[in-house]
Order: structure tokens, then sequence, then C-alpha cells
């Protein structure tokens, strides 16, 4: 009875765990839903991160838990799952996390929980632990969902440019300040969507690998779903201010036509990625879709070397949470 009660102790301890990477989720991913609408005005900062915690938790309401599925079903076999296994993957990416927001850096919370899934695992099972399918999915779209904001940003704003050739600046910019918050609002929808099921499925995961959930179970359960868009709601709240200059300004300068086009492209792969279960880094996305936004003016409106540094985090960040994540495993079995 004391060792059953001891183990049920370490899966709330977890539980807890998960939950304050989903508020850091939120709390260093705040930058990328309200950078773009802090930095041409449209909102003040307060504003901002109450208007972008608010569409984080109304997402709840919007999307299926296909990205949950993935994350607890599609990355890893949960046989080779246990508390050990959780508590490595959660530490690799906590601890990726806080040093890429102590340095002001936009890397990508979600990979670092899929390489924190990776190396814990591989620590414990080898290679044959992973699903390569699953895997495969997510690698692909650490391409395929910057490049997509890319194109949907610069062509929103190529499409934007066109239709309003012959109106004035000014009358511009005043349409695009209020248009701009129906933008933010829908890549906060996106961000709080793709990004609270990445730790409802490891919560999930948990549950499958300890016994308290069966294989067979279709969604995990309801408190989990409510407290995983609360904390990732919260976190945003909370904001990260740090990398709100970085994403704001010092890529491309930007104006609220600019903004909306951005926010408009990477809300729409957000929404597409979501939909097809696949967990993307808004962090890259909405990168993609500022740089895609840039572009348009001319090349040089793009500050290149900020942006390759910041891919350098992201070609970084699944190996070196993996890694954590490993040496956090072998820990957790020295220590209970």
């Amino acid at each position: 009875m004391e060792i059953a009660q001891a183990a049920l102790w370490v899966v709330v301890l977890l539980v807890v765990l998960a939950l304050i990477f989903d508020f850091m989720n939120g709390f260093h991913d705040a930058a990328n839903s309200i950078a773009t609408v802090v930095s041409t005005g449209v909102l003040k900062p307060a504003q901002a991160v109450l208007f972008a915690a608010f569409f984080n938790f109304v997402a709840i309401f919007v999307f299926h838990l296909s990205v949950a599925a993935t994350v607890g079903k599609g990355i890893v076999s949960p046989d080779f799952v246990d508390t050990h296994v959780v508590f490595g993957a959660l530490l690799g990416a906590i601890s990726w996390n806080l040093l890429t927001w102590y340095y002001g850096i936009p890397s990508s919370s979600s990979h670092a929980l899929i390489g924190g899934i990776v190396g814990a695992v591989i620590a414990k099972g080898g290679v044959s632990a992973l699903e390569v399918m699953g895997i495969m999915k997510v690698v692909v779209f650490i391409f395929v969902s910057p490049l997509l904001g890319y194109l949907l940003g610069s062509a929103m704003m190529v499409i934007v440019a066109w239709l309003f050739r012959r109106t004035r600046p000014g009358h511009v910019d005043k349409w695009f300040r209020r248009l701009q918050l129906l933008s933010a609002g829908a890549y906060s929808l996106g961000h709080g969507g793709n990004d609270a099921q990445k730790t409802i499925g490891i919560i999930w995961l948990l549950l499958i690998g300890t016994g308290y959930l069966g294989k067979e179970a279709t969604s995990p359960p309801t408190w989990v779903i409510v407290s995983c868009y609360a904390a990732i709601g919260l976190g945003t709240m909370f904001g990260g201010w740090r990398i709100v200059k970085t994403m704001g300004q010092k890529i491309t300068k930007l104006k609220p036509v600019g903004g909306f086009c951005a926010e408009a492209g990477g809300a729409m792969t957000l929404f597409i990625a979501t939909a097809m279960g696949i967990p993307v880094s808004t962090t890259h996305t909405i990168t993609g879709a500022i740089v895609g936004v840039g572009s348009t003016q001319r090349a040089s409106a793009v500050r290149w070397g900020v942006a390759g540094n910041i891919v350098w985090a992201w070609i970084f960040t699944i190996p070196a949470s993996a890694f954590v994540a490993a040496l956090a495993y072998w820990l957790s079995l020295a220590i209970y």
C-alpha cells in the first residue's frame, strides 16, 4: 500500500511539473503571439498579453485533440514510458527553455519537449522504442512550418499591397490597426490550440505508461485538458518580455499592415498543422511569416544575421534537450 501511494505521489508531482512546463511554454512563447501587435503599437504590452491569454484558452473549444494524440501515442511506444522517462523528458525541455529564455533566443518549446521525450526513451529502451513515422512528421515540419509561414506571410503582403495600391498610406495604417486585432486573435488561438495539446499529450503518455489510463483510451481526462489550457493561458499573461524585442523589431521593422499579414500567415499555418495533428513550433512559424513579410519590401529589410542565429537555435533544440533528458533519466533512476 505504501509503495502504491508513493508511486501515485510521483505521478502527481510529474503532472505538476508538466503543468509548470506548460506555463513556461506560454511564458516563453507569449512573444510569438504578441510581438507583432506590440511592436506596431496596436496594443500596449499589458493589453496584448491579456488578449492573447484569452484566445489561448478559448482554443479549448475550437480544436480536436489531434496534436495531443500524436505526442501521447505517436512519438514513442507507451510500453517504454514510466515516471523516469517523463521526468527526464520534462527536465530536458525545461532546461533548454530556461537557457534560451535567459539569452532572449526565440527557440521552440515544442521541439524541446519532443527532444526530451526522445532522449529519455532512447536512454531507457534504445532507438527501437521510437515511433519513426511520428518523429519524421515532426522533423519534416521543422522545415515546412517556417517555409509555409514565409510563403503565406509574403503572399498576404503581396495581395494586400495590390488591393490597397491606390489607397493613401494613412488610411491603410488606420484600417490595419483594427484588422490586426483579428489576426493577433487568430494567431493566439492557433498558439493555444497547438501548444497546450503538447502538454496534454505528455500527461496522457504518463497516465498510459503508469497504468492509470488504458492504451485504448481515445482522449485524456477532462481535468488534464482544462488544466493545460489554463496553464498556457496564465503563462502568456505573464509574458516573455526578453523575446518580444527580438521577434518584433530585430528581424525586421513592422507596420500594422505587415503585422496583420505575418499573423494571418502564421495563424493559417498553425491551423493546418493542428488539423493534421502535427506539433509544430509557433516560434518557427511566426519567424517565417515575419521574414516573408519583410522580404516582400526588399531583401535588406530583413536582418538575416539575427534570423540566422535563430535558425541555429532551432537546429540545436532537439539534440540538446534530448541529451539533457537522457542525463535526467539516469539521475532519476539514482534518486528513486
